[in-house]
């Protein structure tokens, strides 16, 4: 097995470690991802990362991107892991003999899983199961909660309002403009709750 001798920022050296302490070391370096829209948080835990890009690359051939972008659709675009995270765990992977190149156009590496790497989807079934489950979730919630089109409105209607305002208007169109924002408000309190809120 390769060994490689890790230590801290400047050169510093620490005891050797195998291959895969080595990724899950990086993983650990690099496991404040940040999370779409700048939130900083941990997704995976160990080797979670490493078992749902196995099950992705099962799914169908992929190269790396593939696999940041299969991840960040699962989680409806709330988390994309970092490709210093992907890189090496592909890396690892195909050392592990788990999954293998193949033969693809451009520079792209693309990987498909050997059938070491479909025994282990097995034998972790229940593991992958949930860590996709819990991608899925967190798009699900995502598409339920993304406020982004309530935000892109409420700017403009700022905006409206504020160029308006500097152009100095009163009287009769400062309440013309008051009557359309309270007609909204009115609306708005009148639209039906979605079911299940």
């Amino acid at each position: 097995m390769f060994r490689f001798a890790h230590g801290g920022p400047r050169g510093r050296r620490g005891p050797e470690m195998d291959v895969e302490r080595f990724f899950e070391w990086i993983e650990r370096l690099n496991g404040g991802e940040r999370e779409r829209g700048g939130r900083r948080g941990r997704m995976f835990d160990g080797g979670e990362l490493r078992l749902v890009l196995l099950k992705l690359i099962a799914d169908e051939p992929r190269h790396g991107y593939d696999l940041i972008r299969a991840i960040e659709q699962l989680t409806g675009g709330a988390y994309a892991p970092s490709p210093g995270v992907v890189y090496p765990t592909l890396t690892l992977l195909d050392e592990m003999g788990l999954i293998a190149e193949q033969a693809s156009e451009g520079a792209k590496k693309r990987f498909a899983a050997t059938e070491a790497g479909r025994v282990h989807l097995a034998e972790r079934a229940a593991e992958v199961e949930a860590l996709i489950g819990r991608l899925t979730a967190i798009g699900e919630h995502r598409s339920r909660s993304d406020h982004r089109p309530i935000r892109r409105a409420m700017n403009n209607l700022r905006y409206a309002v504020k160029a308006r305002m500097m152009d100095g208007v009163e009287g009769e169109t400062l309440h013309d403009m008051a009557a359309i924002l309270d007609e909204a408000a009115q609306k708005i309190e009148r639209l039906p709750a979605e079911k299940g809120q």
